[in-house]
């Protein structure tokens, strides 16, 4: 599968693959990619007193699954990131965007079931069985109290990308108790209506710049998505290829390239984690394409904590205008929507700097409530 169809593949964030399909190329022999690995690693080392560094393998619910704890005063607060895909695990692209969040909050990226280091360390067989939307809200759930008690806080802040963000959803639902704030970035809230959206853009800008195979390879979709139980992971690969071409996942840009590539680079991982991101992509996909599509949060319209959207403007992965429909009707303690003007989906990666202020200005003064 080439680098195009294979973004194609997860339906959220659409990027797991680069990564680990890049491994074969000549700039990353092992030998290279480890001294680049070690360079980084000594950049980023934390060395403050109070600080916390630690890769960790914990038991969640009978999975061997992986955490990275990162921050310069365990002092601060905790911020969960529940990353995207299914099966997208962000760790290993943490360390282009995430170094700066480090002063504000001790930040914890986790690989799910079936996604990244956690994956590679799980016979895939013996999980399969597990990857259901029951599950996987336990092992978030799992996650969250693990953390309150490993670092001795009462509460803590969660961050959900895209798939990350229904798992956040699914939290606030139930735990409100447990969550200073709730962000929500790539925000799912209806597969339905946003895919129906995704797939009229890619179809318009087609038109547009008249490219005769992308209005071949979308029109055979129609109609698009088409009923609950009927979205596949093909249908789901020909309507990203070109959404991704024409800037619906990352705002300007045709590709996923330029972050995909410095998963290689991920002090983190191993060759053989990065070997197989791209088949617990599939893996995670596969047995989840069901509860993403059936994903709708329209009756979810009143919350116990506070609430945050970090929304991209020209987001065609996961609606702009169907979060922002959503946010509107909702009743919380505390809410905001912040408007990223020149991002898509990837807002933390496309506006980093504007993302970190949000953080710091608009979500972390919650914590002193």
């Amino acid at each position: 599968m080439n680098r195009s169809a294979f973004l194609g593949t997860t339906l959220s964030l659409a990027a797991a693959a680069p990564a680990a399909a890049q491994v074969a190329t000549p700039c990353a022999q092992s030998e290279d990619r480890n001294t680049v690995k070690q360079i980084i690693a000594a950049n980023r080392k934390i060395v403050s007193p109070n600080g916390i560094e630690q890769l960790l393998s914990i038991e969640v619910n009978g999975c061997t699954q992986w955490i990275l704890i990162r921050g310069r005063d365990r002092r601060n607060p905790v911020l969960l990131y529940i990353h995207g895909g299914p099966g997208s695990p962000t760790m290993p692209e943490s360390w282009t965007f995430q170094s700066p969040w480090e002063d504000f909050f001790t930040v914890v990226q986790w690989d799910q079931r079936g996604a990244g280091k956690t994956f590679a360390s799980n016979d895939p067989a013996a999980i399969a069985s597990t990857m259901t939307a029951t599950q996987m809200i336990s092992d978030t759930e799992y996650v969250v109290a693990y953390l309150l008690e490993r670092l001795g806080k009462k509460k803590l802040f969660a961050l959900g990308h895209s798939w990350g963000s229904y798992l956040g959803l699914e939290v606030v639902r139930r735990h409100p108790e447990w969550l200073y704030a709730y962000v929500g970035t790539g925000q799912m809230i209806d597969t339905q209506r946003s895919e129906a959206e995704g797939y009229a853009f890619a179809l318009q800008q087609a038109r547009v710049h008249r490219n005769d195979r992308a209005l071949r390879e979308l029109q055979a979709l129609a109609p698009y998505p088409g009923p609950i139980g009927t979205l596949s992971v093909e249908r789901i690969s020909a309507q990203r290829k070109w959404l991704i071409y024409y800037g619906g996942l990352t705002y300007g840009r045709t590709n996923f390239d330029y972050d995909g590539d410095a998963w290689q680079l991920a002090p983190e991982y191993t060759g053989r984690d990065l070997r197989l991101v791209d088949k617990g992509s599939l893996f995670s996909l596969g047995h989840l394409i069901g509860v993403v599509e059936s994903v709708n949060f329209d009756s979810l319209s009143q919350v116990g904590c506070p609430v945050f959207i970090f929304q991209g403007e020209h987001d065609y992965e996961t609606s702009y205008a169907v979060a922002k429909g959503w946010y509107d009707g909702l009743e919380a303690p505390r809410k905001k929507f912040v408007t990223f003007a020149n991002s898509a989906h990837m807002a933390m990666l496309e506006q980093p700097g504007q993302y970190l202020e949000s953080l710091v200005q608009l979500v972390r003064p919650t914590a002193a409530f």
